[in-house]
């Protein structure tokens, strides 16, 4: 499994379908640009494939609009990489991205990053992935 590091990188998976939704995430998918990449540069061809390596891509998006504390950002960044690592054999090779579309409340999880909270992202993204899974 790779990450996806790069702004053109999560700009074309998300480009592609939205094969799932729960309440508050959406799981893009996105079919991969791979291109063999020359060992030295080639003089006329444009830069290299935005995904080099034939794997499985996995990139999690948390904007500050819904999330706005730094901690909560990375506490759902991380149950999602987690979730997301048990479920990836279920899936093609391809290009993923969670997106998180809606925020958590609140009012029902105080702290910033509490139990209550990661337990009830893992809770989704979890379901998010089983119903991303079966989509052909």
């Amino acid at each position: 499994m790779q990450r996806l590091q790069t702004r053109p990188q999560f700009q074309a998976v998300l480009a592609g379908a939205i094969v799932a939704r729960t309440t508050h995430f959406a799981l893009h998918r996105n079919v991969l640009d791979v291109k063999p990449v020359p060992a030295r540069p080639v003089e006329g061809v444009d830069s290299p494939a935005l995904f080099p390596v034939q794997d499985q891509w996995i990139g999690a998006m948390v904007p500050k609009r819904w999330a706005k504390r730094a901690v909560t950002r990375n506490a759902i960044k991380r149950q999602i990489y987690t979730v997301s690592a048990e479920f990836l054999h279920q899936y093609p090779q391809a290009a993923y991205v969670v997106r998180l579309r809606r925020d958590f409340s609140r009012a029902e999880f105080v702290s910033a990053s509490s139990e209550r909270l990661k337990e009830a992202v893992r809770a989704e993204v979890q379901a998010l992935m089983q119903a991303g899974a079966r989509v052909p």
